[in-house]
Parts: structure tokens; sequence; C-alpha cells
């Protein structure tokens, strides 16, 4: 029978799968629904299966799922609990769950070593360096994501209370803040109550957009976030030395180059490809091997 290999790129808001050939060449893509196996591991089970599906049905292939072999990207593949529920009722032959990070480190940079930072609404820094995968962060907004979009947002919001408090001047950003809060701080305290870290991003885009008209505030809430990157990128360079590639991935990826040290500027390259197209090629790495 015809080998078959899929790439699983398992996010919050959707599920993406893409099936290979017995050659690692990407024939068929597919889209679905939220997979977080965290918080809702049944959804999660049934997207992943439907994004399969319809990866094959773009390839034209009507194929039997229990024949196939899958390597999985997900965040939370450390929670062994949610691994071993997802993992057992899986309907492939084969399958491997790693971490998304993973599959981004591998579709930016392929098999060679070199780092990534992905600064999205979070930031997580991964490393590859002698064959080995060094992990920064990524510990949620919490108590981590430093540099991360939610971060960035969050510090805007308090940064316009202490201009309400008339405690720092103000600026274009905070007075834009404060309007939409009707310059009423109790609304902005009830905001926070509940808000998540996709909430406070949403005001991430607010900052880059003022930072880049010369916002005095902003451009100081930006050069404080790349601050945070720079010193995870320290960190990886005191590993490989610095030499290795570097690929900064997520919705801040385009705006962080010119707020980052040089050292950090001079060894920035494009990435390979996408997380999914890591996720293929670990799954021909995986389960080739295997005769899968």
């Amino acid at each position: 029978m015809q080998a078959y290999f899929i790439g699983i790129d398992g996010g919050g808001t959707s599920c993406r799968a893409a099936v290979a050939d017995a050659d690692g060449r990407i024939i068929g893509r597919g889209r679905s629904g939220a997979s977080n196996i965290l918080t809702d591991p049944d959804t999660a089970l049934r997207h992943i299966e439907e994004a399969t599906r319809l990866a094959f049905g773009e390839a034209g292939i009507s194929a039997d799922l229990s024949e196939a072999s899958a390597l999985l990207g997900v965040a939370g593949n450390n929670v062994g609990d949610a691994v071993s529920y997802v993992q057992a009722r899986l309907p492939f032959r084969h399958s491997e769950i790693v971490s998304d990070g993973l599959i981004a480190l591998q579709g930016a940079l392929g098999d060679d070593d070199g780092a990534i930072g992905i600064v999205g609404t979070g930031t997580i820094f991964i490393l590859r360096h002698a064959d080995e995968i060094h992990y920064l962060g990524g510990w949620g907004f919490q108590v981590g994501d430093l540099g991360g979009g939610a971060r960035l947002g969050h510090a805007a919001l308090q940064e316009s209370l202490l201009v309400h408090d008339r405690i720092r001047p103000g600026s274009a950003l905070t007075a834009h803040i404060l309007d939409e809060f009707a310059h009423d701080p109790r609304k902005i305290v009830d905001f926070a109550r509940a808000a998540r870290p996709g909430d406070y991003g949403r005001y991430a885009p607010i900052v880059v957009s003022f930072a880049a008209e010369g916002d005095a505030i902003a451009l100081r809430l930006m050069k404080d976030a790349a601050s945070h990157v720079d010193e995870a990128l320290d960190a990886m360079a005191r590993i490989d030395g610095g030499t290795g590639r570097l690929c900064l991935l997520g919705g801040l990826a385009e705006i962080y180059p010119s707020y980052l040290a040089e050292r950090h500027r001079s060894r920035l390259v494009p990435p390979q490809g996408d997380a999914l197209t890591g996720a293929v090629s670990l799954a021909v790495k995986a389960f080739r091997k295997e005769g899968a």
C-alpha cells in the first residue's frame, strides 16, 4: 500500500494538516477548527481528523487513516495526561505528538542548527545546537511571555492609568486608549479583571502603529519589550556562541527587527517554511525509519 505521511499544526484557533507522499512531497492540505488538546481534547480530535480528511480530499485520495502515519505539533505536548488521552484516540496507524515550537523550528531552519523566536501574543525561544533542542520561555502571560503582544498591550493600559492619575505625562497613544474607555479608569479595571492574553494583545498593534509615528510612550514601550527579546536571544547565544541562523516568527516578527540590538539583527534570516511544512518534514523523518 502507498505510504502517506501527515503533518499537523494544531492551534488554539485552527488545525492545519498536510499529507505527503512516499517521497515527502506535499500533495494536499486541509484546515479545520480549534485543536487545543488541553482545553477541549475531544473537539481537538474531531478537528484533527477533519483537517486530515480535507487534506486527502484536496489530494484526490480516498485514504484509510488507520493506514497513515501522522506527526502532530501542538501546544501542551508536555502535559502527559492530555497527550495520552489524545494519542490513544487518534485514527492513525502511527502517531507522534511534539511541541508546536518544534515543528516551527523545523519549518524555519530545516535540519540546520540555529534559533527561532516566536513573538506573538506570547513568546518562546527555541535553539537547535549540536543535536540538542533548548527551550527558553513560553511560561504564559501570568509569569512569562515577556516581549509578547499581550505584555505590550498590558503595559500600554498601565501607562494610560499612570497618565490618567497625572503621575506621568501622556501622549497620543495614551489619549487614544483613554478615549476608548471614556477616560474612566474603572472601565479599564473592569476590562482587566476579565481579560485574557488575547484581549491585551489587541492593543499591541495600536502601540506598534503609534511607535511608527514617533509617539514617545509607544517608542519606550516597544524598546522595553524588545529588550526582553534581546535578553532571551543573548541567553541562546551563550549556548551556541551566537553563530547560527536566527528566525523570528509570529505576529510581531516583522516589527521587532528594527528595535533589536545589532548583534541579533545581523543574524536574522527569513524562515525556509512554516510550521506545517516542518510537521511534514518531521513526520517523514520519524515514520520512514519505521517503514510506515
